[in-house]
Order: structure tokens, then C-alpha cells, then sequence
């Protein structure tokens, strides 16, 4: 299926907060048709398949195959999506201009032999750094420097159009191109059915659903993007393996798009304090300059992915879990985590009206 009418997956499917409400059992048939799948597919001499460790809306194993380990995703949707294909061409791009990602060994996205779409990926033997975090031996200054840079480094992937990238066009041509012609057609697709939801569910008020929707009015000379960059779109320490004080791979380009380069840094502003995010733009300007209007566009993309986050975490009961909740801080709960949610939205509400600085992280 196409992604035109999608902001952003988790929450605007058809099938919304599949796998993100619930996590999704694998039906008992489907370890035998993945065997057969790959058996198909790589012919190898030997295949060992074991649950994986994935927190993510897909399912996931752990392969060993002829001895090479991988990592296997597995979307099982109703809508029969397609973007692990996507995402595997999005992969290659960006490895090819040296981020460290995980190889794509191979994907089918078919549905011909099974009926779902599957991607095996290198497995590498690191943790996510928000293991590391949670842990409290992250070396943040470190790190942060180093999520930067390498925005900076796959910025230099500047695809046509944007928003979603249109899977035929790239399997006529190889070329990654957003589906939409106008980028604040595709910031504000869909913002009005978040507000309502939000509004309808009692997380904000009328007063202040009035009040985002004016704010984003009077800034909407910031979304007038002549070309947009890559922008990975969920990027978060788990969706970032390695050590404590260094970067294995970034995984997880799923929901990438063609947007802002101030997006993929609003993204980290969503969870962490000013020092963290200094560092992070200092490795971005390690690599090339900060664009204009820096911080406005920093407060106006972390408001718009705030509302996103916050109906992903409405629609999926996020706020009634407890502390084991993979993108919950030490020591939070859900109400810590509603409050959080809460407070994100004001910062960056009041940042883009008062044109403020980090200062009010």
C-alpha cells in the first residue's frame, strides 16, 4: 500500500498502534514458513530460528544461517505494507555514505510464498544505547556528539519531493523520492485528526489545541523547504546500538522520510536535557553548518513530533504501564511518562512563540 495519506505510520495505518498496544504473538504456523521462506530464499545448508529481542511493531527472530547470525523483522499487518522494501534501499543509501548500519542480507515483500513481508538484517552483538542509559554508564557528552555528526552525514541524502518515499517510483527508477510535492502539506497532514484525538481523549484542552494550531500558523514561512533531506524519523538511544561510549549501527529507518533537517534533532530533543542536545549540534556542525533558524525550527518540529508521540502513547495505553516500558527513564512509570509527554509539548510551544534557545530544555 502507499504511504500518501500517512504522517506517520504507528499511529495513522489503517490497522492504528497495530503491534504498539498490544504486542502482536506470532501465529504458531508462522515459524514454519519463515524456515520455508528462507530455506527458499538463501538455500542454506543449515537454519536455526529463536525468538528475538525486537521492541519495536514487528515480530522478530534471531537466525543463525550456515553459521552467520541475522536479525529478522517480520510485518504482519492487515495492510500488507511494503516499506520493508523501502527501508532496505534507505539502508544501503545511507551505509553507502559511511553511517554505521546493519546489512540488509535479504527481504520479500511479496506475500507469493507467505503471507507476510520479511526483512533479515547483520546482527550485531551490541545493546541499544538506551540499555547503556538506563544503566547509568552512558556516555552521553560521547554519544550525543556522535548522533549528531552522523545526522549531519546522512543530511547529504537530499531526495526529491517530500514526506514517505514512493516505492514505485524507486522500483522503476532507484530513485528515493518523497510522496508529496509540498512539505508543509505533508507536516500538517493528518495534525488536525492528532488534536482532535487528544482533545477527545483528555490529554489537551480545546484552549490548547486552539493554541498549537495558531502557534504552527504563525510560523508556517519555516516549512517553505525547496529540498528536503533524509531524515530517519523514529530516531531514539534504542534504535542506536553500541557500547557505552560508542556507536555500532543506527537501525530502524522504517518511518523515514524526506523532511527538515531540524527534524532528526527535534527527535532527540523529545527525551533529553540541554547539555545532551548541545552536544548533539555540536557534532551536527562538526560536519556542516546549522541551518538557518536553528532553534525555531527545532521548537516547531519537536511540537509537531511531541503530538504524534503523544497519540501514539494515548492510542497504546502507554501512560497505564509500568516502569518496564522500553522508552520509559529510570525509575518512570506511566504517569511519569504522561507528565513528560506533557511537559515536551509547553517547552516546545513556548520555544517557537518566544523564539527561545536550548536554555528551555
Amino acid at each position: 500500500m502507499s504511504r500518501r495519506d500517512i504522517h506517520y505510520w504507528k499511529c495513522d495505518r489503517p490497522a492504528a498502534f497495530y503491534g504498539t498496544r498490544t504486542r502482536v504473538s506470532p501465529p504458531p504456523e508462522m515459524e514454519q514458513q519463515l524456515r520455508d521462506a528462507l530455506q527458499q530464499h538463501f538455500q542454506p545448508n543449515s537454519l536455526m530460528l529463536s525468538p528475538g529481542c525486537g521492541q519495536g511493531n514487528h515480530l522478530t527472530w534471531n537466525v543463525e544461517l550456515d553459521g552467520k547470525p541475522l536479525f529478522l523483522r517480520v510485518e504482519n499487518g492487515p495492510e500488507q505494507d511494503n516499506y520493508l522494501e523501502m527501508e532496505s534501499a534507505i539502508l544501503k543509501a545511507v551505509g553507502d555514505i559511511g553511517v554505521p548500519v546493519p546489512e540488509v542480507h535479504g527481504y520479500d515483500v511479496s506475500r507469493t510464498g507467505v503471507p507476510f513481508a520479511w526483512q533479515a538484517l547483520e546482527r550485531l552483538n551490541h545493546r541499544d544505547l538506551n540499555h547503556w542509559y538506563k544503566q547509568g554508564v552512558l556516555d552521553s557528552d560521547q554519544v550525543s556528539f556522535e548522533i549528531g555528526r552522523n545526522i549531519a552525514l546522512w543530511q547529504s541524502i537530499t531526495p526529491a519531493g517530500f514526506g514517505p518515499f514512493d516505492l514505485d517510483t524507486y522500483r522503476a527508477t532507484g530513485e528515493l523520492r518523497g510522496l508529496h510535492g509540498d512539505y508543509a502539506a505533508w507536516f500538517t497532514l493528518r495534525l488536525d485528526r492528532h488534536l482532535m484525538f487528544l482533545v477527545e481523549s483528555s490529554f489537551i484542552s480545546s484552549h490548547q489545541h486552539e493554541q498549537i494550531v495558531r502557534t504552527i500558523g504563525d510560523h508556517e514561512d519555516l516549512l517553505n523547504l525547496e529540498r528536503g533531506c533524509l531524515v530517519h524519523k523514529d530516531l531514539a538511544l534504542w534504535n542506536v546500538l553500541g557500547d557505552p561510549s560508542r556507536i555500532a549501527a543506527f537501525i530502524d529507518f522504517d518511518d523515514a522520510v524526506s523532511g527538515d533537517p531540524l527534524d532528526d534533532l527535534s527527535l532527540l530533543a523529545c527525551f533529553h536535557d540541554r547539555s545532551f542536545m548541545e552536544r548533539a549540534l555540536a557534532g551536527y556542525a562538526s560536519v556542516r553548518p546549522l541551518p538557518v533558524h536553528c532553534f525555531r525550527r527545532l521548537w516547531l518540529h519537536l511540537l509537531r513530533n511531541m503530538i504524534v508521540k503523544a497519540v501514539i502513547r494515548v492510542g497504546s495505553g502507554y501512560f497505564d504501564r509500568d516502569g518496564g516500558l522500553f522508552l520509559m527513564g529510570p525509575g518512570a512509570d506511566g504517569q511519569t511518562l504522561r507528565q513528560q509527554t506533557e511537559q515536551r509539548i509547553e517547552i516546545a510551544l513556548q520555544g517557537l512563540q518566544n523564539n527561545s534557545d536550548l536554555s528551555a530544555l
